[in-house]
């Protein structure tokens, strides 16, 4: 029986989350089917620029966590010294 690979098979092959035998299999399907190949190549591509994205929230949204946390009940002003 030959066993056809689907792009949710070449994706899982992508993130290293296929066995060894699997793999191989894999590889000998990307080598004969140009399509498959085509996909692959494109996957790597979207792997590559989807780890070069950095998120980083706003400056306001960071500022509203600091203020609440500031003003959180757990968090009391520290007391002042009276001389």
């Amino acid at each position: 029986m030959i066993k056809t690979f689907t792009q949710d098979d070449v994706v899982r092959y992508v993130y290293e989350e296929t066995s060894p035998e699997e793999s191989l299999l894999i590889e000998d399907a990307l080598m004969s089917e140009p399509d498959l190949m085509t996909f692959f190549l494109e996957a790597l591509e979207l792997r590559a620029l989807m780890n070069k994205i950095e998120r980083q929230p706003r400056v306001n949204t960071v500022q509203s966590i600091l203020d609440y946390s500031k003003n959180h009940p757990a968090n009391p002003p520290a007391k002042v010294r009276h001389s």
